[in-house]
């Protein structure tokens, strides 16, 4: 691998974020479905590459031919299929950075009911895939027990947290796992989008959904499909002795380096405790995308501390992640192996099948019982990011309630505080595979059942206390 491989392989991935965005704003039926230019650009790159294309033009062409994977060469797929573990990297690195973070006090009152709920249903993810794969995928389709958590990795954690999660699927003995997740996590953004409109339209019927807007504009499609669902906003223009763009990547930049340093001490002192002889170093097995968010946050808890945190332009910060993400997004969908999904086909299909019957019943029988009031508007944040895109949250929450009549998309960015660092893509998504071969299935499943009652709990009693006050 050359630097002007390297090199190349940007253009390329370029080239199709182009196509991709053309494509997006000339088919409409596209376009409706609120997907980023990234997502059909990279599923062009993977038809034109070895997944689809290659294997036509294998009957016409010789092994050694520059055509024998497509019209993407070996070198080039290369350098893409190494690029979501290290961009994810960016991603959640950048989480925190800019965002103004409350008083814990503040963020219950505001968002508790939509807390609870994101992590009754995470939870709730586990325990069904679990069940699932120690009932049938296992015993039936010789399937790893690791796949019980792909639902959760996949359905709340998106794209971003599957493809960054590539090396720990190879590290654990679950290759397969990494091409399997980024399927499902293709069929939650796709349910999310589909099943959620149905289900606003249909309540709107029912007139439960009060102040719902059936069509979103052609303005505010564009940009919740474009900006990934990140609201932009001015930048913040003021004399700096470096560049913005070069200050902010070197923020996150040390974000992610912390996080490493982070993570080895970790390590360092789970050898220290356990022995080097020791069967499995479980830090070992826990990539650094979480850690890095949580040194985000670090370094921005210590920007409000010492009264710099003005020179952090959050709309800078988003515009690097909004990068990082549509090259990871590219890479990892070219790079996908359908052979590995067509050799598990029916585990893939139950695997959906049964997340998204899950997040149906989760945003119709138990939204209702943890949400005191305006119940579906909030849900609809909560549907949308069960579903494996936090965009696609703020996408239905905003065709529910378009004129910002409740306290949805307030409590929505308030909860991804005290959700985000732990699930979908956060410490315990990050944990769950390793966990799993640590103790077992069997024993992650009761950890995941009482994990689930306890929010529930949790959830019914803050219910009730709201209701009463």
């Amino acid at each position: 691998m050359t630097v002007e491989t390297v090199g190349v392989s940007f253009l390329i991935l370029g080239v199709f974020l182009l196509i991709g965005k053309a494509i997006r704003y000339k088919v409409s039926w596209i376009s409706n479905l609120f997907l980023p230019s990234s997502i059909v650009g990279g599923f062009l790159a993977l038809i034109v590459g070895p997944g689809v294309l290659g294997p036509l033009l294998n009957r016409f062409v010789s092994p050694d031919s520059f055509f024998a994977n497509g019209l993407i060469p070996d070198s080039i797929l290369e350098v893409w299929s190494a690029l979501p573990s290290m961009f994810i990297n960016i991603i959640f690195a950048s989480i925190f950075l800019g965002n103004a973070v409350p008083s814990v006090k503040k963020i219950w009152k505001i968002a508790s009911p939509q807390i609870l709920m994101g992590h009754a249903v995470s939870w709730g993810q586990y325990v069904i895939g679990m069940l699932l794969t120690i009932l049938v995928l296992t015993p039936f389709f010789g399937m790893n027990p690791l796949a019980g958590a792909l639902i959760e990795i996949t359905f709340v954690g998106g794209h971003g947290t599957a493809a960054g999660m590539a090396n720990t699927f190879y590290d654990l003995g679950f290759p397969e796992g990494a091409d399997l997740s980024l399927g499902l996590a293709t069929i939650g953004v796709l349910t999310g989008v589909i099943v959620g409109i149905f289900l606003i339209n249909y309540m709107q019927r029912k007139g439960q959904a009060k102040y719902v807007d059936a069509e979103a504009t052609d303005q505010r499609r564009e940009q919740i499909g474009e900006s990934h669902g990140l609201d932009t906003e001015p930048e913040v223009i003021e004399a700096k002795a470096i560049e913005p763009l070069a200050f902010h990547f070197a923020l996150i930049a040390a974000a992610i380096i912390g996080g490493y340093l982070i993570l080895q001490a970790l390590i360092f002192l789970e050898t220290l405790i356990r022995g080097e002889d020791a069967d499995m170093i479980f830090f070992s097995l826990v990539p650094s995308f979480p850690i890095a968010m949580i040194a985000g946050m670090l370094i921005q808890m210590i920007a409000n501390k010492l009264g710099f945190a003005n020179y952090i332009d959050r709309s800078i910060i988003n515009k690097i992640s909004g990068f990082a993400l549509d090259i990871l997004l590219v890479s990892s969908l070219a790079t996908l192996s359908l052979d590995v999904i067509g050799n598990n086909l029916i585990p893939f299909v139950l695997l959906s099948l049964v997340a998204i019957i899950f997040n149906i019943i989760a945003v119709m029988f138990l939204a209702p019982r943890l949400i005191p009031d305006y119940w579906f508007e909030r849900a609809m944040g909560d549907f949308g990011q069960a579903t494996g895109m936090a965009a696609t949250g703020i996408l239905l929450m905003k065709i529910a309630d378009p004129q910002g009549q409740t306290p949805a998309i307030e409590g929505f960015s308030y909860k991804q505080i005290l959700f985000e660092p732990f699930c979908g893509g956060g410490l315990v998504t990050s944990a769950s595979m390793p966990l799993i071969l640590a103790f077992g299935p069997v024993a992650f499943l009761v950890i995941s059942i009482v994990m689930f009652a306890i929010f529930l709990i949790l959830g019914f009693a803050n219910f009730k206390r709201l209701k009463q006050a």
